[in-house]
């Protein structure tokens, strides 16, 4: 398929794919007018990449772990290492830690909003409302 078409199947943005290339991330075969041709497994390995790249990781790193992963189901390939258990297992680790960040965050809002209902409701109306 054409990146225009991988772009379409994806929503991720042609100059994206462009840049996935550019990072190892991706990559296409070339037709002989030049245009590149991905496979059907192009579409698993962008929606991996975005997922990765969602859950704060940087384009060096995806670029080590995509060669251990499957791109259909994201599983560990016949090449999955010990380091690759032991790189996941640190950006699970991140992640719970800014997941429980975030929970501390919407907890101090939860109160904020509640003290700030409860102070409205129970004010007296305006003057000359």
């Amino acid at each position: 398929m054409r990146i225009g078409e991988l772009a379409r199947r994806t929503g991720v943005s042609e100059r994206s794919l462009r840049y996935y290339e550019t990072q190892g991330l991706l990559t296409a075969e070339r037709t002989p007018g030049g245009w590149r041709d991905y496979g059907e497994w192009a579409v698993d390995r962008v929606v991996r990449v975005q997922a990765l790249y969602a859950a704060g990781l940087h384009s060096r790193r995806i670029a080590r772990l995509l060669p251990c992963m499957r791109d259909a189901d994201g599983g560990p390939s016949a090449i999955a290492t010990d380091r690759l258990v032991a790189d996941l297992t640190t950006e699970r680790d991140r992640i719970d830690r800014m997941i429980t960040d975030l929970i501390r965050s919407r907890d101090v809002l939860d109160e904020v909003i509640d003290t700030a209902s409860e102070a409205s409701a129970s004010a007296p109306p305006p003057l000359g409302g």
